[in-house]
């Protein structure tokens, strides 16, 4: 988009009337905020939905196959994204992406409130893949539309957004997940389809009084002779597709393990290839792949990270279910309330931990350290929960605070990692990739879930010390390794702190 276009698309902006920010931000506040509402309740409840038997109301899939499968499911869901923000930038715009989007998360919902069969589970899991690579990257993209590039608000107006996020997420597990649990599956998978809907209705009503010109506007369309090209290519694509699934699902050659390996080779090749191309591109400047190289090993780091803290939705939800006691203090606890446990420490700790960076100003850890200790404390945080079964034993129910310890120093992992690693990727992207880089970010957690389909699998109560101590101890065992060589890779950043 060119200046002139950012210029007249701030311009269009109403630039107060949200807590003196932009109108428009009240409009992608509770648009996010409901779309994520829907995502994490029907996300608190799907993994039990998958493996609880059919006469408890699930789906009888093994459990193991339903842990890889909310993996995979992760994975797409970040893939995708890639996908939505080309269709964004290069044919209708972030605004209609984001509408589209929200019809097929809705629809997805939808059918997996009509009790089905498991072709209805899977139809709903591509929806709502594919509907959330259309809203979740593009609008936070408009978020930044409708500040001007100098306005000294822009980072609050975020700040904000993403209070959004975690307050949906936050509230809807203690919501969904309890009417899916102690009701019925369907009921809150209806109450996320809900959700997803007062989104649509909160964006289509104030969208064109609040957010004026902001996504609306096509950065770099698609030319007529490439239009052909693209849909030709798009529909020789899905040909070939189905045809190859035609021929190879009937005949046992492609079976769900096959899928689950595709989907972990491609989380780990998508990435090597934007790096390489990133690297090798003639656009790219010599200081430019010196900043390449340092990135590397933080992807890495970021990969590790989120392949443990994913597990919360998964390994730990499972955990929470048959392992914890969830009779407490004269509370009855629901296995899904812990779900809501990683935002509301996002809520509370976050503005402490921008007061410590600022604080220690000079004197706070490099980008390297901070993604050390992130790592640190995600090893910690699994090191904390084979605790119990070293004390006593696999076959007793364990105290649910363990549970509350693992959460909680995981989020202190998360907000040493997360927001640094978002600030480092914008300044350590070549100037031609930009958008690419921040995609590149995201394919992090893309690849520690395709990472995590294959070791989930390998999760039982008799391996629980093992399985939670070989992966914490891999964590640490790299967190020592990217603290020892962070002076290296800070020469590598070439000047960027």
């Amino acid at each position: 988009m060119s200046n002139f276009d950012r210029d007249k698309v701030v311009a269009s902006v109403p630039q107060k009337g949200f807590f003196g920010h932009p109108k428009g931000l009240f409009t992608l506040f509770f648009t996010e905020f409901w779309e994520r509402f829907s995502y994490y309740g029907m996300r608190a409840i799907l993994v039990f939905y998958m493996y609880y038997e059919v006469t408890e109301g699930g789906l009888g899939i093994d459990k193991q196959t339903a842990l890889a499968i909310m993996s995979i499911y992760g994975s797409l869901v970040y893939m995708s994204g890639i996908i939505g923000g080309w269709l964004a930038d290069r044919m209708f715009g972030t605004s209609k992406a984001i509408f589209y989007g929200g019809i097929l998360i809705m629809l997805g919902h939808i059918v997996l409130a009509i009790p089905g069969s498991v072709i209805m589970f899977f139809i709903s899991m591509v929806l709502i893949v594919l509907g959330t690579g259309l809203l979740k990257p593009n609008v936070s993209s408009v978020v930044g539309e409708i500040y001007s590039e100098k306005d000294n608000r822009r980072d609050a107006g975020f700040s904000i957004f993403y209070m959004g996020i975690n307050l949906g997420a936050f509230i809807s597990p203690l919501i969904v997940g309890t009417v899916g649990l102690e009701i019925d599956f369907h009921l809150g998978f209806g109450i996320a389809a809900i959700g997803m809907f007062l989104g649509l209705v909160v964006f289509i009503l104030t969208k064109k009084k609040n957010l004026g010109l902001a996504g609306t506007i096509v950065a770099n369309p698609l030319s007529p002779a490439e239009k052909k090209k693209v849909f030709t290519g798009f529909g020789l694509g899905a040909l070939i597709i189905t045809i190859f699934l035609a021929l190879t699902i009937p005949a046992g050659y492609f079976t769900f393990n096959t899928f689950i390996a595709l989907v972990g080779i491609l989380g780990f090749l998508i990435p090597t290839i934007y790096f390489i191309v990133m690297y090798r591109s003639p656009k790219t400047t010599a200081v430019e792949r010196s900043r390449i190289i340092a990135y590397i090993p933080l992807f890495i780091a970021s990969v590790m990270f989120w392949a443990i803290q994913e597990q919360g939705s998964t390994i730990l939800a499972n955990y929470a279910d048959e392992r914890t006691q969830l009779n407490f203090a004269g509370l009855s606890i629901s296995p899904t309330w812990f779900q809501s446990l990683n935002p509301l420490f996002i809520i509370l700790l976050a503005p402490v931990f921008a007061w410590l960076w600022v604080k220690l100003g000079d004197r706070q850890p490099s980008v390297p350290k901070k993604f050390s200790l992130g790592l640190l404390f995600a090893g910690l945080s699994f090191m904390v929960i084979l605790l119990p079964a070293y004390l006593g034993g696999s076959d007793t129910l364990v105290n649910p605070l363990w549970l509350v310890l693992s959460y909680f120093i995981v989020v202190l992992g998360e907000l040493c990692l997360s927001p640094v690693g978002l600030s480092a990727t914008t300044k350590l992207a070549p100037a031609a990739f930009s958008a690419q880089t921040m995609s590149l970010w995201f394919l992090s957690n893309a690849a520690a879930q395709a990472l995590n389909a294959q070791i989930v699998r390998f999760y039982r109560p008799e391996t629980e010390m093992l399985y939670f101590g070989t992966i914490g101890g891999i964590a640490i065992g790299l967190s020592i390794l990217l603290f020892v060589l962070s002076p290296k890779i800070q020469g590598f950043m070439k000047g960027v702190n």
